[in-house]
């Protein structure tokens, strides 16, 4: 688990496919100062698992549906990538709760400044924005942001300096693909309401029923 709170950039070194996976070589300055092999570790919003590290680089096995599904199928060497360690229980909790399990990607479509900030306005499919809830929480690239803005078919997040510096986001190009996990407890209502994949228990709560009660 994460919060999205990224700790540093780290430099893609090497991508050596085997087939349809991939093993990813990572220079980082920070990270590897306190990990050790079987530790999770969020690159680009994405969790992975250390398999070997040194002072400077560590290693990552990427399978091939998370190569598939996830923007880590475009690193190359000398790519940034964001970085972030498992959250500890005893740190401050600056972010939000980010797993790892990427909902889906989107492209970036416009990059417009207004004094000190960035808006970065994001194109999706609807099986992503329908989790996308304004002033909601939403991880990009790993990233914990606020969502400004949700249309039909896009949303908009705003990046102020220090994000910026400290990330990758706003080193992206319009038109450049970008991972998506939306906010857990949304998804996790969606089922808890819904009963799909339940059929022993009915919790009898519905659209309706929180209608009824005022929750809607």
């Amino acid at each position: 688990m994460f919060t999205g709170i990224i700790e540093e950039t780290g430099t893609i070194k090497s991508v050596k496919w085997d087939g349809k996976s991939a093993v990813i070589v990572i220079h980082a300055l920070k990270i590897p100062d306190d990990i050790k092999v079987g530790d999770s570790i969020n690159t680009n919003g994405v969790c992975l698992t250390i398999t070997s590290f040194d002072s400077k680089e560590f290693s990552v096995d990427v399978m091939a549906e998370t190569m598939r599904k996830t923007n880590l199928n475009g690193l190359k060497p000398g790519s940034k990538i964001n970085l972030e360690r498992a959250l500890r229980l005893n740190d401050r909790f600056g972010g939000h709760l980010v797993s790892g399990h990427i909902d889906g990607t989107g492209i970036i479509t416009e990059l417009k400044k207004e004094d000190n900030a960035t808006w970065v306005t994001i194109r999706t499919n609807e099986s992503v924005l329908k989790y996308i809830v304004f002033k909601g929480s939403v991880s990009i690239d790993g990233i914990s942001l606020t969502v400004a803005e949700v249309t039909n078919n896009r949303f908009k997040v705003s990046i102020i300096p220090h994000t910026g510096q400290e990330t990758t986001l706003l080193s992206k190009k319009i038109g450049e693909r970008v991972n998506i996990e939306c906010d857990l407890i949304g998804k996790y209502v969606e089922k808890f309401i819904s009963g799909k994949n339940n059929k022993e228990i009915s919790s009898g709560i519905d659209l309706n029923f929180l209608k009824d009660n005022g929750f809607l």
